[in-house]
């Protein structure tokens, strides 16, 4: 079972980063932004704090990384509005650094799990209005090569192992924040923005927020559910429902994006 749990660790979450890094090179920053958003770290990082640490632990974790949404977008606007005056280093030190700000406030905030769920949404909200107002800038396609890679993955196996060993000493509240480190945003933003140009990674950001949702709701049922349902039952569910959603989410962009051509 401990070496299971410890192979998990190792390989699950880099071999989703890899999928999601070959989808945005075959399908673009929209689909990869999208898919990215969806529980691939956190979703790992919170089945592996049940298993080792109990159901009642990651259940406070998941509430921890579900209000830790609000932080991203923070990293997110920071990183977009940087980007027009800054390099990729520039851009990402500003996005760390408000990010970190941002996390600082909420983990000094003591709300329930369904206040948290209601900011994190209309944060979601308000976010894509709050992008700079752009003229459209033709996506280049991505040239970075397969070397960069092992980066990617390296980076989320470090963050997982890095949650998972420490979450005695962290908590379960701080573990869940940790959990929601911008990995996915900070590797693949960076490298896009480096190799592909500026649009191609703010077009990802863009496509991360609409995956939030499902990944929102994919929090608040892990956090409820753990409380009385069994691990295996708490995260199918949680994994079927925030697919549905990410679903949802994609057939209305596509409706609204149809009506906005058709304008």
């Amino acid at each position: 079972m401990i070496n299971s749990i410890f192979f998990l660790k190792l390989l699950l979450v880099p071999l989703l980063i890899l999928g999601v890094t070959l989808a945005g090179r075959r399908w673009g920053p929209a689909v990869a932004g999208w898919l990215s958003a969806f529980p691939i770290v956190a979703g790992p990082i919170l089945l592996i704090l049940a298993l080792e640490q109990g159901s009642p632990f990651a259940a406070t974790a998941a509430q921890g990384t579900l209000l830790a949404v609000i932080a991203i977008l923070v990293f997110t606007l920071a990183y977009v509005w940087a980007s027009r005056r800054f390099n990729v280093f520039g851009s990402m030190l500003c996005a760390l650094l408000t990010y970190g700000v941002a996390l600082a406030v909420l983990q000094s905030t003591k709300i329930d799990i369904m206040l948290s769920f209601a900011l994190v949404i209309a944060s979601l909200l308000i976010t894509p209005l709050c992008f700079p107002a752009e003229a459209p800038v033709p996506i280049a396609p991505t040239k970075s090569s397969i070397s960069d890679l092992p980066w990617r993955m390296l980076a989320a196996a470090l963050l997982v192992l890095f949650v998972t060993f420490s979450a005695p000493r962290l908590g379960a509240r701080m573990s869940g924040f940790f959990a929601m480190f911008p990995i996915m945003s900070t590797v693949l933003v960076g490298f896009s923005h480096r190799y592909s140009g500026r649009a191609f990674a703010v077009a990802l950001l863009r496509g991360m927020i609409y995956g939030y949702f499902a990944f929102a709701t994919f929090c608040l049922l892990i956090s409820m559910l753990l409380k009385e349902q069994t691990i295996g039952v708490a995260f199918l569910t949680a994994l079927a429902s925030a697919l549905i959603v990410q679903l949802a989410v994609k057939a209305l962009l596509s409706i609204y994006q149809a009506r906005t051509v058709l304008r």
